[in-house]
């Protein structure tokens, strides 16, 4: 939402993940059942400071611009800190993770202006929330919530409480269900998704639903998982990755430092030596995937020796698609107790590693030049093919699947070249690409 624009009967500012856009649009479809207008929600995240700082800024910026609107703030740094939110004057409620779940929290008679519960004592399983993009392209469903693990510079478990899954057979009737109304790709999200099942009776796991939901919804043409912790990837799960085309080369790893040392100061489960295993164990089964990963720059007590082996870690893992955070302290997380590192090397580590993901990513679309590939249309004239790598495809409608050739890059998008080949499901305009 722009300054200039009117707000809509209700209108939702995300930050964050994936999991927090399904959130969105169920809560935006939840304040218009319940007949809201003139709302402006701000569904907040909490991974590091600067998120936070950023939606307080949003929040002035839209009661200057829209100074009618109702603002209601949730999410992560809403459940974490509701003081904050509450204390300006231009929020009008503020709700927690728990509660922005229920449908009648966005009725309109409430004298409760912060309504923030302990999602700590959450017990039931995760409510299952889809969220797709309006041309049918890509359908997302949240199956897990909540983090078991307690990693030193992560607050998020404090935010959304313990894990939970929803249930698998109402995951694959939901999978059915957006197949049958027309969605070509799935995208399966959580909070912590190599999780999954853990906390149900009897207890499941991601491999297994990823396999219930393609014997479910047959006629899906690609299913995706979002960010996974390597260590938790059961054998379901890689078995499915070299047995089901369907299932796309294509992971978000939870990697966060190549350093042993750190990664122990981090709580994290998995050494540096797991990491380019899996990574390796995957390639062999599937030779085109593609890996991306959360890297942390700057970690307390990281020296420079420490940061050259995440530095190396791109390589060794033949890292893709790179999501680099300069260490940001978290009030509350043992982190905030560790020796810094000082402010100004933390942002140059962390550009110094952005720069080897922009070469990294520069590599692998040089490899991909002069190959077809398939991929699914979107809007704007954008595209994804199976490894998620954008893709440059012009005038094209969206929701199309078509083989491209790729004629070249500019170094963050492939570009298809002159001509397409259309597959047997789709039709669209002769003449696509401008020759």
């Amino acid at each position: 939402m722009t300054s200039e624009q009117a707000p809509p009967g209700v209108e939702v500012l995300t930050f964050g993940c994936r999991l927090n856009l399904v959130e969105s649009e169920a809560m935006r479809l939840a304040a218009l059942n319940c007949g809201r207008s003139n709302l402006v929600i701000i569904n907040t995240c909490a991974v590091t400071a600067e998120a936070a700082r950023q939606a307080c800024q949003s929040i002035r910026r839209v009661k200057r611009a829209h100074p009618e609107a109702e603002i209601v703030v949730t999410g992560c740094a809403a459940q974490i800190n509701p003081n904050i939110f509450a204390a300006m004057p231009e929020v009008s409620r503020v709700i927690g993770n728990k509660e922005k779940a229920s449908p009648a929290v966005w009725e309109k008679n409430t004298n409760v202006r912060v309504d923030v519960s302990d999602v700590m004592a959450a017990k039931a399983a995760a409510a299952l929330l889809t969220g797709g993009i309006a041309d049918r392209t890509r359908a997302f469903l949240a199956v897990q919530t909540g983090c078991d693990h307690r990693c030193s510079f992560c607050i998020i478990p404090y935010a959304r409480g313990p894990s939970r899954s929803v249930p698998p057979e109402d995951v694959t009737r939901a999978a059915s269900r957006l197949a049958s109304v027309g969605f070509r790709e799935i995208v399966l999200t959580g909070v912590d998704l190599t999780s999954y099942g853990a906390d149900l009776c009897p207890s499941h796991s991601l491999g297994k639903l990823v396999k219930a939901i393609l014997r479910a919804a047959p006629s899906i043409e690609r299913l995706r998982i979002s960010s996974i912790d390597c260590i938790e990837a059961d054998e379901d799960l890689i078995a499915a990755f070299a047995e089901e085309p369907r299932l796309m080369p294509h992971l978000h790893l939870s990697l966060q430092s190549g350093d042993d040392l750190v990664l122990k100061r981090m709580k994290r489960r998995h050494s540096r030596a797991d990491a380019i295993g899996f990574c390796a164990k995957l390639r062999r089964l599937r030779p085109e995937i593609v890996f991306g990963a959360d890297l942390i720059a700057g970690f307390p007590t990281e020296t420079e020796v420490m940061f050259a082996n995440t530095l190396a870690l791109v390589d060794e893992c033949d890292l893709t698609h790179l999501h680099v955070f300069p260490f940001s302290a978290r009030p509350g997380t043992p982190a905030t107790k560790m020796p810094a590192v000082a402010p100004e090397i933390v942002r140059e580590r962390a550009k110094r590693l952005r720069g080897a993901g922009d070469a990294a990513l520069r590599a692998h679309l040089d490899r991909q030049t002069g190959k077809l590939l398939r991929v699914l249309t979107e809007r704007g004239g954008i595209a994804h093919a199976e490894d998620f790598t954008r893709v440059k495809v012009g005038n094209v409608p969206p929701a199309q699947m078509i083989d491209v050739v790729i004629g070249g890059h500019d170094g963050v998008m492939l570009e298809a070249a002159s001509g397409q080949y259309m597959d047997d499901h789709t039709s669209a305009p002769e003449n696509c690409f401008p020759e």
